[in-house]
């Protein structure tokens, strides 16, 4: 079988890996290198953990996802994750229930933070307005670019044909063929994982899966705060108006804050140069968050996209009787990202019921593992 992927993000490295490791041709495609340091995949740390809140389908998953990256380590030769725990600090009241449930359903330690805590555990908040914190084991941080890095070259190594800096044209997923640099290549199978171009490719899609352009924050703290931030968890700081989540300065990153409102605005072929109007929520969130942020320096204002839909569940489906679209359609693409493409591959290879795929991927069904071979 012959498969063609479109997109060398997460979610098609991940595809061409998977299928790879189950005897399947693949080629792969992408409009910059591969891996594309201007993709949205290409970055310093990305949050993983179990808990999911109002996407419960989600947290039910984890347990896999953080298996499926054991096998990715163990055939990349390295580990590119670092357990920090989690801790979610709300500013006005909130029931920590729901999430407490869901790790107690997958065996993962929890516990509520008092207010006098976040004090003095985490200096660099802004403690007043403080209402509750919950701090959840199972969750860290995933080095993004280390690990597309590292799947580019394995998959490079294990006859994946690479076409990087090749611009897709147009998509025949009746036949499983693609144009690109008006070339026809044919397959079996066209899988189109493009992320934010999706739907420039795939134009019914525009309606529902909507490009968002998000921006990050790289920030240097003041001095007497490195040592407190060397050793902080990942952070989820809401309430009074703002939602951000913030990633430490460990293993070799710099400190991140991202806003988590979907902008809905853009498309995946826009340039990535930071605007006033990208930075101020994310300026107006960290100011509201962090104690003295105007002692930090901004290093770099990063601009990235996502592909989103109004679950924001993964959209794995078929768009022909030769073709599949997968995309993450929320911020989770990269924690989920090999699983998902994993269940893909098994479906393509006919081990899984592909029928199954798009409820199970959007988080609403849990697929059944097969039945060992005898």
């Amino acid at each position: 079988m012959r498969v063609s992927i479109v997109g060398a993000g997460i979610a098609g490295l991940s595809l061409a890996w998977a299928l790879r490791k189950r005897g399947v041709d693949v080629s792969l495609f992408d409009t910059g290198t591969i891996p594309n340091p201007g993709s949205s995949s290409f970055d310093e740390h990305r949050i993983t953990r179990h808990s999911y809140g109002h996407l419960p389908g989600y947290g039910a998953l984890m347990p896999q996802a953080f298996a499926t990256y054991d096998q990715l380590w163990a055939d990349i030769g390295a580990t590119h994750y670092m357990p920090t725990n989690m801790v979610f600090v709300a500013r006005e009241n909130t029931d920590w229930s729901a999430s407490a449930a869901e790790l107690d359903r997958v065996g993962v330690s929890h516990r509520i933070i008092s207010p006098a805590e976040v004090a003095t555990r985490l200096p660099m908040l802004h403690a007043d307005g403080v209402s509750s914190a919950f701090e959840a084991g199972g969750a860290g941080m995933l080095f993004a670019n280390r690990i597309v890095t590292d799947l580019a070259r394995w998959v490079a190594e294990h006859g994946v044909s690479l076409h990087p800096q090749t611009r897709v044209e147009d998509i025949d997923a009746a036949k499983g063929s693609l144009t690109a640099g008006g070339v026809r290549h044919d397959a079996d199978l066209v899988v189109v994982a493009a992320g934010a171009w999706v739907p420039e490719l795939l134009p019914a899609t525009k309606t529902r899966m909507v490009p968002s352009r998000q921006l990050l924050l790289y920030l240097e703290p003041p001095a007497d705060l490195t040592k407190a931030w060397s050793g902080a968890p990942v952070l989820v700081d809401s309430g009074g108006g703002h939602g951000a989540y913030i990633l430490p300065p460990r293993g070799g990153t710099r400190l991140k804050i991202g806003d988590h409102i979907f902008t809905r605005r853009g498309q995946g072929s826009d340039d990535r140069i930071a605007t006033e109007a990208d930075v101020a929520p994310v300026l107006e969130s960290a100011a509201a968050i962090f104690a003295r942020f105007d002692e930090y320096k901004i290093l770099e204002r990063k601009v990235c996209y996502y592909t989103v839909t109004d679950d924001e569940g993964f959209v794995v489906e078929p768009i022909g009787p030769a073709g599949w679209v997968l995309s993450a359609c929320s911020g989770h693409g990269f924690k989920l990202g090999p699983l998902i493409a994993s269940g893909l591959a098994d479906a393509i290879i006919g081990k899984r019921p592909a029928e199954t795929l798009p409820a199970w991927a959007a988080g609403r069904v849990p697929l059944v593992p097969p039945a060992p071979a005898h």
